[in-house]
């Protein structure tokens, strides 16, 4: 899998070089992190980055184009980072926000070409491996809201109340019952969903 995820890392920070960006060492409270820091921090925390565009994205290809986006839009926000909270949460932070301006602009495409899209549309080879719970599941979570997406995704990934509460604004009481919601939600419109 690191073959598969490194080239684009890669081709990115080439990218990101050419229009002046430097990727020298920068400090976050003492700790250093180099172009092989940022890459392998980017390389052991995919999964969220790849939860996140499976989510807001459902073709392969925008799955592919907003992992990149979130990638240089994680690279470009790496002098924010002041480990105040861990890398992952900051990592869902940039990709979320992310995936919603993504979505945005997705949205202004014109209804024609979503309909050609739409007839088009075939199913991708990745999407085959899947197993039908957790179709049922991701298609039930694409009916949600942004902000309940956005609950769902971190309570899957064993983020904490308080984490998700930091993150998103609101208490942990207010965490927790958004996400009971969710989860009866989630259930009453498809049976075979066990959270």
């Amino acid at each position: 899998m690191k073959s598969v995820i490194l080239p684009y890392v890669y081709r990115l920070i080439t990218l990101l070089k050419a229009q002046g960006y430097t990727i020298d060492a920068i400090e976050n409270k003492s700790k250093v992190m180099t172009e092989a820091d940022f890459i392998q921090q980017i390389f052991d925390n995919q999964a969220i980055i790849h939860k996140v565009c499976r989510t807001y994205a459902d073709e392969k290809t925008d799955r592919e184009d907003l992992f990149q986006e979130i990638i240089f839009q994680a690279f470009k926000s790496k002098n924010n980072f002041r480990a105040e909270s861990k890398l992952t949460t900051w990592l869902y932070q940039i990709a979320l926000n992310t995936a919603i301006t993504y979505l945005k602009k997705e949205k202004k495409r014109t209804l024609a070409e979503q309909a050609f899209q739409q007839e088009n549309q075939t199913q991708n080879d990745d999407e085959q491996l899947y197993s039908d719970k957790y179709n049922a599941l991701y298609a039930g979570i694409d009916a949600l809201s942004k902000i309940d997406k956005a609950l769902i995704l971190m309570y899957l990934d064993d983020v904490s109340y308080s984490e998700i509460a930091a993150m998103m604004g609101i208490s942990e009481n207010n965490v927790a019952v958004k996400i009971n919601r969710i989860k009866a939600k989630l259930k009453s419109n498809n049976k075979d969903i066990n959270l």
